[in-house]
């Protein structure tokens, strides 16, 4: 009774099925570490199709309830595990090293008694990583996955265009250094991001910002610091290249302000490009949004009815789902990108303007970057919220590091959905440098509200500068669904930084984890006809 109320404050709905739990089962692995999952099983029901969850945030309190007795209490059984090095699970926790111990519990399930011959994978996050894991290994009983807010590799979600993912990166690294507790999801949850933000605002070098913020010194976010995208590092933790492979019907759930999105759009491309249909759904959410966790509850157990049960009749006809702001409305498509829309390029102008002509003969737009004083972050992609996902950006626009490009009033609604990306032509006395763009709806009033950003970390030779020294770059800016209405404005922002979300530049091409030397970036962003500077929406 008391966990069947517990799910019913979490906001979700009970099944009809008395839910029995079997506590602290052990679970051996390849090396002889022993993780430790608990079982929930309805009663009445013999021997039906398990759901697989395996997760760094402890088996017991929201997770065991929203993963093990909701699932039980409609029919499936359900295995909550703590991977290894948590909540009792033996040997020491190594992020994003999940392949072995995955397939080792997989193998497992197979032979106990009580395993129907039949399971799925479920959850968000990291434990959706997991999945992508074992995806493509996990054998022909694996009949269905359901994923939110992840990706099959977190390489360049760390990486953002060659940045560093500072903020996400060291409060996650907060949050699983502290989770002790059934209850600590609660307290690190508020508690990580604000240590996090604090450490990342001491002007420390980056390399002592762990210790700030846990009390001591995180061998993960010390590997983040030393091991590029490019390194070995990432190669045995990215499992894009068996996207493709994966067999089982695979549902995804995102939203505009998540920072996997991007990524988790070319998992879905992936999939595509190799003959299977996954569902996606995008919401106005951002990585911890509650409303997407209630919600991804019901979506995933139409998905598992449907792939387990062969009950489809609760699916929905289209598999794309869109959530398009500023209509404020739902959407179903039949594929992503959407079928009919174009790309149209909105040039950058003199004075700020922003329009689908094409710019005039034109002096650059300049302006300093300080890494001393960093340029700020006021609303984007996030992990855990602390900070606003959508948010008034006034104070930022108002900076001397920020050029804002800004549309006539529109005529009529302009919708945009799909890919967003800047091509940009920029000079900088900095071969090491950052450029950010951001997207935004400015309404009636002049209130600015972002909808979708990107950035890139500049190193020399990439790309090669002309004889001028200009260069040109793509930025991807995370995919946006979204209604302009008439009478509001179209603005572009361009600056060189988006502090803490991603680690400042010095300038000086030193290592990001130890540099204490910041040099000054003077910019400059072309906007003429033989360097015609614009952004490129989606529309139809």
């Amino acid at each position: 009774m008391l966990r069947r109320l517990g799910v019913t404050a979490l906001g979700l709905r009970n099944g009809p099925h008395r839910v029995e739990v079997t506590r602290d089962i052990e679970v051996p692995t390849g090396d002889g570490v022993t993780l430790l999952a608990d079982h929930y099983a309805p009663v009445d029901v013999e021997r039906p199709p398990t759901i697989l969850v395996r997760s760094p945030y402890g088996r017991r309190g929201p997770f065991g309830l929203m993963c093990g007795q909701t699932f039980a209490s409609h029919g499936f059984q359900a295995v909550v595990q703590s991977i290894r090095g948590g909540f009792g699970s033996g040997g020491v926790f190594e992020p994003l090293d999940e392949r072995e111990d995955g397939l080792a519990t997989i193998e497992w399930l197979k032979e106990q008694p009580w395993f129907g011959g039949t399971f799925a994978m479920h959850g968000p996050s990291y434990l959706g990583y997991v999945q992508w894991a074992v995806a493509a290994e996990a054998g022909p009983e694996l009949r269905a996955l359901s994923m939110q807010v992840t990706a099959s590799s977190f390489r360049d979600a760390v990486n953002v265009g060659g940045t560093f993912a500072l903020e996400a990166a060291l409060t996650w690294v907060d949050l699983t250094a502290r989770m002790k507790h059934p209850l600590s999801g609660v307290t690190t949850g508020i508690m990580s991001p604000r240590r996090a933000r604090r450490a990342a605002l001491s002007g420390k070098p980056l390399a002592e910002l762990d210790v700030l913020a846990t009390g001591e010194q995180q061998k993960f976010f010390q590997d983040l610091l030393t091991h590029g995208p490019d390194t070995p590092f990432w190669d045995r933790r990215d499992f894009t290249r068996t996207v493709s492979e994966v067999s089982a019907p695979v549902n995804m759930i995102g939203g505009w302000y998540d920072i996997f999105l991007p990524w988790q759009i070319k998992d879905y491309a992936a999939l595509r490009a190799g003959g299977h249909q996954p569902y996606l759904t995008i919401g106005p959410w951002f990585h911890a949004d509650q409303r997407m966790m209630r919600g991804s509850v019901g979506e995933s157990l139409t998905w598992f009815r449907a792939f387990l049960l062969d009950d489809p009749s609760e699916l929905r006809e289209m598999p794309v789902r869109l959530y398009v702001t500023g209509a404020n409305e739902w959407r179903e498509f039949p594929d992503w990108p959407v079928p009919g829309m174009r790309e149209e390029r909105w040039h950058l102008h003199p004075d700020g303007a922003l329009s689908p002509d094409a710019p005039p003969e034109s002096e650059p737009a300049r302006y300093r970057y300080d890494p001393e004083h960093p340029t700020p972050f006021l609303g984007g992609p996030t992990l855990l919220g602390d900070n606003h996902p959508v948010a008034d950006q006034a104070k930022l626009e108002r900076r001397r590091d920020v050029l804002t490009f800004t549309s006539p009033e529109l005529d009529e609604d302009l919708e945009i959905i799909g890919p967003v990306s800047a091509d940009l032509f920029v000079r900088s006395d900095r071969q090491h440098t950052d450029f950010v763009v951001r997207l935004c709806d400015v309404d009636e009033e002049g209130v600015s509200v972002n909808l979708c950003e990107g950035m890139r970390r500049l190193v020399p030779g990439d790309p090669e500068p002309d004889d001028d020294g200009v260069r040109r770059i793509t930025i991807e800016l995370w995919p946006v669904g979204h209604r302009f209405r008439q009478g509001h404005r179209v603005r572009v922002q361009v600056c060189s930084g988006a502090y803490p979300r991603v680690s400042r530049n010095p300038g000086t091409g030193a290592p990001i984890g130890t540099a204490t030397d910041h040099l000054t970036a003077d910019q400059e962003i072309f906007h003429a006809p033989n360097r015609p500077s614009a952004i490129l929406l989606p529309h139809a």
